[in-house]
This record gives C-alpha cells, structure tokens and sequence, in this order.
C-alpha cells in the first residue's frame, strides 16, 4: 500500500517487480496501480482528467512529480564518517545508529563502514581492542562480532 509518507521511488520498483509477468499490458497495470494506493494519493488518481494519461510511465512520472517530496534522498559518506559513539552510549545504540545511516548511503562502501565503525569507538572499548587484533573483512563479520559485544554488554 503507498501512502504520501512512503517512497515512491521503492514503491513504483517493488510494484513493478510484482507486475512483472502483466509488465507487457501496460494498461492493466495503470488499473492495477490504484488498487494499492492509500486515501491522499487515490484522490489524486481519481482526480486525473480522463485520457490525461497515455502509458504506465507517464503515469509513474506523474506520480513521481507530485509525490517528489516523499523520495529518499540519498546521505553523502562524510555523514557516516563523522558518527562517534557518544559518551555513555550503549554499543546497541551506537551500532543501531550507525548502521541507520549506512543504509542511507548509495554505494559500496563496506571497507570504509568497517574501518569507520572501529575508528568510531572509544579507544578503550573491548570491541575496537578485539578489531585491530583480528581484522574483519566483510561486513557480516563485522556484525556478528558486534552482535557477540552486545550480549556481553548486555551481562553486565
């Protein structure tokens, strides 16, 4: 279901993928695409002017240009690099933070995200100690020893 709050960018993509096998019909799916659209934005479709609209991609255009506001924008990597844990900051917290804002960022980034996320903890702390003793080489690694730290935090 898209509502105004949703990106639109996603949704026209995963509606796309479901759509896939009718993508050939394009006038089934101009159909389709209301069926799952919220109150707002079906107000919108139902005040189209009739034969306003030739193609599914005019449509997803016209979409596009009237719900712009709700598209992702994608965060630039200084926002990822400039993350600290804060003083006083559980690990879950902070790791909850940061993986937050990688998922904001566009592209492949996994080797700075490892090197940030250790460079980002206080120097102390027995996670970045474990890190530099052990290098990760894939993000994966580097959440499951994260995983392992928060469960010891957790004991304590």
């Amino acid at each position: 279901m898209y509502n105004d709050r949703t990106n639109l960018v996603a949704y026209v993509s995963q509606f796309s993928l479901r759509m896939a096998v009718q993508s050939k019909n394009k006038a089934l799916m101009c159909k389709v695409f209301s069926s799952s659209l919220g109150p707002v934005v079906i107000r919108w479709f139902d005040g189209l002017r009739a034969g306003s609209i030739d193609s599914f991609k005019e449509l997803t255009k016209a979409f596009g240009f009237r719900f712009i506001t709700c598209s992702r924008v994608p965060q630039p990597l200084a926002f990822l690099l400039s993350l600290i844990m804060r003083e006083g900051e559980t690990l879950k917290t902070y790791s909850d933070r940061y993986w937050e804002m990688f998922n904001k960022i566009d592209g492949d980034f996994d080797d700075v995200a490892i090197s940030t996320f250790n460079l980002s903890l206080p120097t102390e702390h027995g996670l970045r100690k474990s890190l530099i003793g052990k290098p990760v080489t894939c993000i994966h690694q580097l959440m499951d020893w994260i995983d392992k730290y928060k469960r010891v935090e957790k004991d304590q």
